[in-house]
C-alpha cells in the first residue's frame, strides 16, 4: 500500500501537447478560489445536473467536472481544490499547479482560470488571483458574497477592479443565479481573444536577478520551466516542486537552486518572506484605490455576536454536541422508517419474484443475490442523503469552520485535524456516509488517516449484534445498585472504538502517513442562510454517486457470498428432504424446509470454510458455527444473525430479539458438555465485531474514495487484526479469572 499518493508529474522541459479530452472542441475552464468563497456553489450554478466527479489520474483528490454551454460554445469546468496559494505542500495544492501550467498526466492545460474570489476578505483572496495571474493563462474573475460585504459597510469600485487586475470582474450570486449569464459571456469573450494579464509584483532585485541565473542554468541544461515556477523552487525550500524535480531527474539538477538561495541568504534577503511582502505591498496598493468603508459599518455583526457563542469554550461545545447530536440522530433515527421501507419493498419483491421462478440456482440467485444485493446497497441510501445534506448546511451556513476550530486542539494530539471529528462521529451511524465526509477535511493525510480509524466507530449495523449478544449471555445484574451490567457492557462496546482510534491515527501519522506538518489554516466565514438548492444538489450528487461507484462493488460482493453460501449443489440432500416432505404434515414440511437450508449452508463452500478456519477462531472461544457466520457476515455485519438463524435451523428471518435464536444458542454444547456460549465468549465475539472491517459496503468505499484497494485492503487487515488480538485477549484472560 502507498503510503501517500504521490503528486502529478511535472515533465520537465516544453509544454506538452494538451490532449484531446473530446473530439469535439469544448473550452476547459479550470475553477480556483481560496476555501470558503462560495467556489463549489458557483461550479454547481454553472453546470447543474451536467457534472460528475472523479479522482484525478495519478492522485487520490477528487474533483468535479460539469459542462455548460454559451451561445452554442461549449465549456468543460474543472472544480479545483480549494488553496489558499500556489506554493503546492499537499498533493490538492500540487494538482493545482499541475493543472493551471497543463502538466497534469491527462489532463489538458485550461483554455481560461475561473478565478472566485470573496468579497468580505479580498485582499486574502487576492493573493492567490495575483498567483494564477503569472499563470500567463486567460482569467475571468467572480466576486462572491458582494451582499455579505456591503452589510459590513465594505464598498468595492468593480470598475477600478477591472481596470487594475487587467481581467473581468463580474459580481455573482450564485444560490440566486445572479450574475450567472454575464459571468459566462465573459468566459466566451475571454477565451475567444485569448486575453490574460500579469500583474506587476515588484520582487527584489536580487530575488529576479537569481530567478534569471537559475533559469539560465537549466537551459543550459537542456530544461525549461515557467518563470512562476522558478520562482516557487527558490522560495519553496523542500516543497512539492523540488521534490518532484530530484524524483525525476536526480540531486544535480538542484545544485544551482541551492547556490542561488545561499547566496540570497548570505545577502540579508529573507525567502520565506519575500513573496508575501512583494504581493501584498501590490495588494495594499491596489486596495486602497478600490475598496472604501463606510464610516456607518456596523462595529459587530450578527455574524460576530453568534461567533461569541459558538466559539465560546463553554456554551461553543454546547452548542456544538448539540449540533452533533442533531446530525448523529438523523442518519440512525431518520434515516430508519426509509431504510424499513426500502427493504420491505426489496423483500415483497423477493417474495413474489420467489413464486414464479422454479425453485434452483437461477431462483435463489435472483432472490438472494440480486434483489437481496440490490436492496442492500439503496438501504443505505436514506442515511447519504441525510449526512450530506445536514453536512452542506453546517458548510454553506458557516458553522462547520467553527466545529472544526473547537475540535481541533482535542484531534491535534492524535496527530489529525478538527475537520477529522464530524466524518468520525457520522460512522457511529454508518462508516459509508462518514467515509464519503471526509472530503471536507483539506490535508491528504489527515483525510486518509481518518478513513482509515472511521470504521472503528461502532456503526448501526453493530447494534443486532450487541443486542443478541448482551440479551442471551450477559447477566441481568446491576452494578452499584445503579446501573444495569447489560448497559454497562453495550456503552464500554460504543466506546471501544473511539479509545482504540486515537492512537491507531497516531500510529499512522508516525508511521505510513509521515511527512511534514501542515499549519491547520482555518478562515471563519461569516453566517449566513444556506443555499437549499445546493443542499438538495449535494443530497442528490453524493447519493447518486455511491449507488454508481460503491453500489456495483457492494452488488459483486454480495452475490460472491451467495455463491458460496449456495454451492456446491447437493442433489442427495435434495431428494432425502423432499422424501421426508412427502409424508409430513404442513407444519412439519415448513420446519423441514428451514431444516434443510441449514444444512445445505452447513455442506456449503462457506460451511466448509467454517470448519476449516475452526482451528484459528477456537483459541477465541468459538466453534466453525460461529467463524462461518462471520464469514457470512462480510457483506454487512447484522448479517450474522440470519446465518445464526440458518445453522440453527430456525429460519434467515430471525432478528436480535428472537428468543427461539438464543435459546438455541445458549443449549450449544461442546463435545465434553461444557456450554459453547458464555459471557466470555459472548464479551470475545462482541469485541471481535466492534473492531473488524466486517463489511463489504465500507472497504468499497475506502477504494472509492481513495482511489486505490491497497487502503482497502490495509483497513481490512489490520482491523481484522486488531479484532483478532482484542478477542484473544478477552477470552484467554477471562476465561482464567472467571472459571
Amino acid at each position: 500500500m502507498a503510503a501517500t499518493a504521490s503528486p502529478p508529474s511535472i515533465p520537465i522541459g516544453d509544454h506538452p501537447s494538451p490532449p484531446s479530452l473530446s473530439t469535439e472542441r469544448r473550452y476547459l475552464i479550470a475553477v480556483i478560489g481560496n476555501p470558503n468563497t462560495g467556489k463549489t456553489t458557483l461550479f454547481n450554478a454553472l453546470t447543474g445536473l451536467s457534472q460528475h466527479t472523479g479522482n484525478y489520474p495519478g492522485v487520490t483528490v477528487e474533483s468535479a467536472l460539469g459542462e455548460f454551454t454559451v451561445d452554442g460554445d461549449r465549456f468543460l469546468a474543472v472544480d479545483l481544490p480549494g488553496t489558499y496559494s500556489l506554493a503546492p505542500r499537499a498533493p490538492d495544492e500540487m494538482l493545482a499547479v499541475s493543472v493551471l501550467f497543463g502538466y497534469g498526466k491527462d489532463i489538458p492545460a485550461p483554455d481560461a482560470v475561473l478565478c472566485v474570489l470573496d468579497a468580505t476578505n479580498l485582499d486574502r483572496n487576492l493573493y492567490l488571483l495575483t498567483q494564477v495571474l503569472e499563470t500567463g493563462r486567460p482569467v475571468v474573475v467572480a466576486l462572491t458574497m458582494m451582499d455579505i460585504a456591503q452589510k459590513q459597510g465594505t464598498l468595492i469600485d468593480i470598475e477600478a477592479l477591472q481596470q487594475r487586475l487587467g481581467v473581468p470582474v463580474v459580481p455573482v450570486h450564485a444560490a440566486r443565479h445572479v450574475g450567472l449569464s454575464a459571468l459566462q459571456q465573459a468566459l466566451r469573450h475571454v477565451v475567444q481573444a485569448s486575453i490574460s494579464s500579469t500583474p506587476r509584483i515588484q520582487f527584489p532585485e536580487t530575488f529576479r536577478h537569481e530567478v534569471d541565473t537559475v533559469e539560465a542554468a537549466l537551459v543550459n541544461g537542456q530544461h525549461r520551466l515557467p518563470r512562476f515556477l522558478l520562482e516557487r523552487l527558490l522560495i519553496d525550500a523542500g516543497g512539492s516542486i523540488e521534490q518532484e524535480l530530484i524524483r525525476q531527474l536526480g540531486d544535480d539538477i538542484i545544485s544551482p537552486v541551492r547556490a542561488a538561495r545561499e547566496r540570497l541568504t548570505s545577502s540579508g534577503t529573507s525567502l520565506p518572506h519575500i513573496e508575501t511582502n512583494a504581493r501584498y505591498q501590490w495588494i495594499t496598493d491596489m486596495i486602497t484605490t478600490v475598496v472604501r468603508q463606510s464610516l456607518t459599518a456596523p462595529h459587530h455583526t450578527w455574524s460576530d455576536r453568534i461567533d461569541q457563542i459558538v466559539t465560546h469554550k463553554v456554551w461553543g461545545l454546547l452548542v456544538f454536541l448539540v449540533a452533533m447530536a442533531v446530525t448523529f440522530q438523523s442518519i440512525f433515527s431518520w434515516a430508519a422508517p426509509l431504510m424499513e421501507i426500502i427493504d420491505g419493498v426489496f423483500s415483497g419483491l423477493g417474495t413474489r419474484i420467489q413464486t414464479l421462478l422454479p425453485e434452483g440456482p437461477l431462483q435463489s440467485l435472483i432472490v438472494d443475490g440480486v434483489i437481496g444485493g440490490v436492496g442492500a446497497v439503496i438501504t443505505f441510501v436514506p442515511q447519504i442523503a441525510i449526512l450530506f445534506g445536514l453536512i452542506a448546511i453546517l458548510e454553506d451556513s458557516g458553522y462547520m469552520a467553527r466545529a472544526a476550530f473547537l475540535m481541533d486542539r482535542i484531534m491535534a494530539g492524535f496527530g489529525l485535524s478538527g475537520r477529522s471529528f464530524i466524518p468520525l462521529l457520522s460512522s457511529f451511524a454508518c462508516a459509508v456516509p462518514g467515509i464519503m465526509s471526509t472530503r471536507s477535511i483539506d490535508n491528504h493525510r489527515d483525510r486518509i488517516a481518518t478513513i482509515l480509524i472511521a470504521p472503528l466507530m461502532s456503526c448501526s449495523a453493530r447494534l443486532p449484534v450487541y443486542v443478541l449478544f448482551i440479551s442471551a449471555f450477559i447477566p441481568n445484574h446491576t452494578v452499584w445498585g445503579i446501573v444495569g451490567l447489560q448497559g454497562i457492557t453495550l456503552f464500554v462496546m460504543y466506546t471501544l472504538g473511539l479509545v482504540v482510534a486515537p492512537p491507531v491515527a497516531l500510529v499512522l501519522k508516525r508511521t505510513f502517513l509521515r511527512g511534514e506538518a501542515v499549519p491547520f489554516l482555518l478562515e471563519l466565514p461569516p453566517f449566513k442562510i444556506p443555499a437549499w438548492r445546493a443542499v438538495l444538489f449535494r443530497m442528490y450528487d453524493r447519493s447518486l454517486a455511491f449507488l454508481r461507484r460503491a453500489g456495483t462493488i457492494i452488488l459483486a460482493t454480495t452475490i460472491l457470498i451467495w455463491a458460496l453460501s449456495y454451492y456446491p449443489t447437493q442433489p442427495a440432500l435434495k431428494e432425502e428432504f423432499q422424501a421426508r416432505r412427502a409424508t409430513a404434515t404442513p407444519e412439519e414440511q415448513e420446519r423441514l424446509t428451514i431444516e434443510e437450508s441449514g444444512e445445505r449452508l452447513r455442506r456449503s463452500y462457506l460451511g466448509q470454510a467454517g470448519h476449516a478456519i475452526e482451528p484459528l477462531v477456537r483459541p477465541l472461544g468459538w466453534d466453525w458455527k460461529i467463524g462461518m457466520a462471520t464469514l457470512a457476515s462480510f457483506p454487512a455485519r447484522e448479517v450474522i444473525i440470519a446465518a445464526l438463524g440458518t445453522i440453527y435451523n430456525l429460519g434467515n428471518e430471525q432478528s436480535e430479539e428472537s428468543v427461539e435464536l438464543r435459546s438455541a444458542m445458549q443449549a450449544e454444547r461442546w463435545p465434553d458438555g461444557r456450554p459453547i456460549y458464555t459471557p466470555i465468549v459472548a464479551l470475545s465475539v462482541m469485541i471481535f465485531f466492534a473492531l473488524c472491517c466486517q463489511c463489504g459496503a465500507t472497504l468499497a468505499t475506502i477504494k472509492r474514495e481513495t482511489g486505490s484497494w491497497g487502503y482497502a485492503a490495509f483497513t481490512f487487515v489490520y482491523m481484522t487484526g486488531l479484532a483478532y488480538l482484542g478477542a484473544l485477549v478477552v477470552y484467554q484472560v477471562g476465561s482464567r479469572i472467571f472459571v
